[in-house]
């Protein structure tokens, strides 16, 4: 499989996962939780997977240089 097929696949695969966890029920479940530190569970969540979208699409880009 050419590797630039397989880069375009594994980042669809991480966008669609992004979009499953932005914007499914689960952020909303995070709403009823009390904050953690002081700062508000839902805030952790977002950034949180934010944080794992940019290091998921650093892995997936180096992956496809190799």
């Amino acid at each position: 499989m050419p590797r630039a097929t397989l880069l375009r696949q594994r980042l669809l695969v991480l966008f669609l996962a992004a979009l499953f966890a932005f914007f499914s029920p689960l952020p909303g479940r995070f709403e009823s939780v009390p904050s953690l530190l002081g700062i508000p569970a839902l805030y952790l969540y977002l950034f949180g997977v934010w944080a794992l979208v940019i290091a998921g699409a650093a892995w997936a880009s180096s992956r496809g240089r190799d």
